[in-house]
């Protein structure tokens, strides 16, 4: 976090709450022109926004008034992850250079267009 967003948070922000991975939720303690009260969240670690759990996201982005309880998940839901790609934990094909690099050999299923002359 910078020092101009740790001031403005302190300055201007009220706490709303957190969720199971430390992330700060705050919402502004005046109206916006708009009618609406500024919302943000204070993230730990590195600022993603794909660590945002769905309860929260909704919250955030003004679907809900309040934060959706963690308690009204379904048994089939699973519990929320952070966006991988980019880091070791990301998807990698088959053949992708960090799994070997060496692909299926093509089963000769395959086609090649070419133009009518």
């Amino acid at each position: 976090m910078t020092l101009g967003t740790w001031l403005h948070t302190l300055l201007f922000g009220r706490r709303v709450g957190s969720d199971a991975d430390g992330n700060i939720y705050y919402t502004a303690r005046k109206a916006t022109a708009h009618g609406r009260t500024r919302r943000w969240v204070i993230y730990t670690g590195l600022p993603e926004a794909s660590k945002v759990p769905p309860e929260w996201h909704a919250w955030l982005h003004y679907t809900t008034d309040a934060p959706l309880p963690v308690a009204a998940r379904r048994p089939w839901q699973q519990p929320h992850l952070a966006n991988l790609t980019g880091t070791a934990g990301g998807y990698r094909p088959p053949g992708h250079d960090y799994r070997g690099g060496t692909r299926a050999i093509a089963t000769g299923d395959y086609e090649a267009w070419s133009p009518e002359p």
